[in-house]
């Protein structure tokens, strides 16, 4: 039985070897496709990028990116992921909810390894068959936000908060879930609210002009890439009258929002080629590998914004700490 043991043992061990040894000195292609360009976006591919560089030095392998960006164009979207196709490549990236969707359509047929990055609820898009088993050739990142803790941060900082302007575009999938849960914790608290959607740019300034017309106490905004394109474009409006800006992530604070409340997209990115890595060199099946979740602690306050709102930095990041594992800053910026 000990022999017999052995032996199976020096197989595994033989197979293991050969296994990592196949992936030193191969070229494997990536695919990645980007949905539209904004701070978290691209810091998340920044970061898949950065890692996969870090990983072929680490593993002497060779990663070849080929990378593009559909900018929220769903036939530029599905041109990008038939040319991958056509590339042949190894694995697909798609990097937010609608690229993610799309590649799962587009290779159920040919079985091409897909990685998501940033899709906030891959359950109730029918994504994954579960977190910890998705069940076919897809897997990847959540940036799940906690939209109650957020909300409590509104609350900490101005108990008598009334009115609540909640901002998000229709037609993103990552604030369905989010945005209903807002609604529920708002109800149950007693608190009115009112909705306010735009699909681009200019619609999105026009909901910002109508809720600081009807004189809300402040904005809840979920990991909306509409709005996060936009924030550039609103922040100066809502600072001037006084009314901040709560957001389901750092990157809008970066842009400009009193508060972004969420997830690292750095280290969202880091995590995606590790996955991508463990796919491709140590032949991780996407059917069983967990989708992987992150912890919503961190809140970024904008301290110009902070200033420009009339209030106290000392004063909110004593009101949030209770509500935060970490409070850090930032000033407004295009990009990290």
């Amino acid at each position: 039985m000990k022999k017999i043991i052995a032996i199976l043992l020096t197989a595994m061990l033989t197979l293991a070897l050969l296994t990592v040894a196949a992936a030193e000195g191969e070229t494997f292609k990536v695919g990645i496709c980007n949905y539209v360009d904004d701070a978290s976006l691209n810091q998340i591919v920044e970061n898949i990028q950065n890692r996969l560089e870090a990983v072929a030095q680490e593993r002497g392998a060779t990663f070849e990116v080929l990378y593009d960006n559909c900018n929220a164009d769903a036939s530029v979207m599905q041109q990008i992921i038939s040319n991958f196709i056509a590339e042949n490549v190894d694995l697909m990236v798609g990097v937010a909810t609608p690229v993610a969707m799309t590649m799962q359509s587009m290779t159920e047929d040919n079985q091409i390894p897909v990685v998501f990055a940033a899709v906030s609820d891959p359950l109730a898009t029918e994504l994954v068959a579960s977190l910890e088993a998705p069940g076919a050739n897809i897997t990847g990142t959540s940036d799940f936000l906690n939209t109650d803790a957020v909300l409590n941060l509104i609350f900490a900082a101005n108990p008598d908060a009334q009115n609540i302007a909640l901002l998000y575009d229709v037609g993103q999938d990552a604030s369905t879930t989010p945005i209903a849960s807002a609604k529920a914790f708002l109800e149950e608290k007693g608190v009115a609210y009112k909705e306010y959607t735009g699909t681009n740019v200019s619609e999105v300034i026009q909901a910002a002009q109508a809720l600081i017309a009807d004189g809300v106490d402040a904005v809840f905004t979920p990991t909306d890439n509409t709005i996060m394109t936009a924030e550039l474009s609103i922040y100066e409006m809502l600072a001037e009258a006084g009314i901040p800006h709560y957001t389901g992530a750092d990157s809008f604070a970066l842009n400009g929002a009193f508060l972004g409340y969420g997830v690292d997209y750095a280290n969202l990115g880091v995590e995606t080629a590790n996955m991508i890595a463990g796919i491709l060199l140590d032949g991780n099946d996407p059917a069983t590998t967990p989708v992987m979740t992150f912890d919503n602690g961190t809140a970024t306050v904008n301290t110009e914004t902070c200033e420009a709102l009339g209030l106290d930095y000392d004063a909110v990041a004593e009101a949030f700490a209770p509500y935060c594992t970490q409070i850090q800053t930032i000033v407004t910026a295009e990009a990290f």
